[in-house]
């Protein structure tokens, strides 16, 4: 799930916001990395590599930032740590976020893309005349390889 560029500075601008490297490098190090689910701590990490005088405030009001733009999601795990993932990029607010899936053995995290919940949301409005507009879906279980080596 890759970012524009362009987007974003096109974001910054109508927001009367400066555009800065870091702040276009913290959107990559998350476009980059979908999967990873990372901290502000680990975010900071990654650009401390090639931007070394950025400082880990700049990092957290960059995320703040960005949040505010809609262009990251803020979520909880469940393991003590706040993480941040890419977010909806096809400005098409009717579309859900992906789910995860949680090992309780081992920790891992898994995304799912699958939204199973349309019906369900289609019936709630049918009924209650409740229009969903977002969920968040954490499923808890065991991971292949832990299911695995509980077999052994």
């Amino acid at each position: 799930m890759s970012v524009d560029k362009d987007r974003f500075k096109e974001l910054l601008r109508k927001n009367g916001l400066k555009i800065t490297n870091q702040r276009v490098r913290v959107l990559e190090v998350l476009s980059n990395s979908p999967d990873k689910h990372l901290t502000a701590e680990e975010i900071y990490e990654l650009i401390k590599v090639d931007y070394p005088e950025i400082g880990l405030a700049t990092v957290y009001r960059t995320i703040q930032l960005l949040l505010e733009l809609n262009l990251i999601d803020r979520i909880n795990l469940d393991d003590g740590f706040v993480r941040y993932e890419i977010g909806n990029q096809d400005d098409n607010p009717a579309k859900h976020h992906h789910h995860h899936l949680i090992c309780v053995n081992c920790g891992k995290v898994f995304s799912f893309e699958d939204d199973l919940l349309d019906e369900l949301e289609k019936r709630i409005m049918d009924h209650l005349s409740f229009k969903v507009l977002d969920h968040e879906v954490k499923l808890y279980g065991k991971c292949k390889d832990c299911s695995a080596k509980e077999k052994e």
